[in-house]
């Protein structure tokens, strides 16, 4: 079974090893969409996304520990293989607790490169909590940011990570019909 944490609860996990936190993190099963296309002219084309991605953090500056919290921040680094194939680049706020397995993160990234053959970039907007283990992630394509032929993409991102470390994404969309 894949653990379904997402990426930043990977990130909040190992800023609480950075900070000495020690916060673990709750296993949850995921089933893969079908992709779904639509013919009619004009309208919006939904779709499906899958792949593999390489992430590195790189902590930035000494994490800020007083009264009972841990803030922290981080760069992101991706490489995304497969349905789309880009580099993003992205900047990550933490905060940690005193209480075992309960944090929360924002972040924002800037992904670049061709999504399932069209080419462009698109913001990515993260938000991310754990309350004594138990998570919630939200990534979503942040409004109107697509740029070339990714102009007017809406969606929202999915982030897996094996039990041998290894990450996926799932991303479901929608993008107007190229002309």
């Amino acid at each position: 079974m894949m653990k379904r944490f997402g990426f930043a609860f990977g990130m909040i996990t190992a800023i609480g090893v950075v900070c000495g936190l020690g916060m673990g993190v709750s296993a949850y099963s995921q089933a893969n969409s079908p992709a779904v296309k639509t013919t009619q002219k004009g309208a919006d084309m939904a779709g499906h996304a899958s792949g593999a991605f390489d992430v590195k953090l790189v902590p930035q500056g000494t994490p800020d520990k007083a009264d009972g919290s841990t803030f922290g921040r981080m760069s992101i680094d991706k490489q995304y293989h497969g349905d789309l194939e880009a580099a993003s680049k992205g900047e990550m706020l933490t905060a940690g607790t005193d209480v075992k397995g309960s944090a929360g993160y924002v972040a924002i990234e800037r992904v670049t490169g061709t999504l399932q053959g069209r080419k462009g970039s698109f913001v990515l907007q993260h938000s991310g909590t754990m309350a004594h283990g138990a998570q919630q992630l939200d990534i979503h394509v942040v409004p109107d940011s697509g740029t070339g032929q990714l102009a007017g993409l809406a969606g929202k991102l999915t982030i897996t990570i094996a039990p041998d470390g290894k990450h996926s994404y799932t991303f479901d969309y929608t993008l107007p019909e190229a002309p």
